[in-house]
């Protein structure tokens, strides 16, 4: 019974990143452009004072899949290039992080324009 527990919490923490971008939509003037960008940088902030691997543990999915948790992946790729290579690292660690999930996602995207047709609007 513990594996529901692990899916309501992925849901219930997923579901507050999504509430408080809904919230930042309605009340403020940022553009969804923005909340974005401010929740990748939040995962890279969370990461680098070591809190967001524990919120990993508890939220799993709920954690990882939100742009928070590609931040945080981006940060930790590059910290671990840069013990491993040094400067370099800067360069490559992101990019190498998050290969999979870059390439699923061309890959997928690639497959989706060839099942549909796109229109101009």
């Amino acid at each position: 019974m513990d594996w529901i527990m692990d899916y309501v919490w992925a849901f219930v923490i997923g579901g507050l990143f999504c509430v408080v971008a809904q919230i930042l939509l309605d009340k403020t003037m940022l553009t969804p452009a923005r909340i974005l960008v401010g929740y990748v940088v939040a995962g890279v902030i969370l990461g680098a004072f070591g809190w967001y691997p524990d919120l990993v543990e508890f939220a799993g999915a709920g954690a990882t899949t939100p742009l928070t948790g590609f931040g945080n992946l981006i940060a930790t790729g590059i910290r671990k290039a840069v013990d491993e290579k040094g400067l370099l690292g800067v360069l490559t660690g992101g990019l190498t992080a998050a290969s999979g999930g870059i390439t699923a996602a061309l890959l997928f995207g690639f497959l989706a324009s060839l099942i549909s047709r796109g229109r101009l609007k």
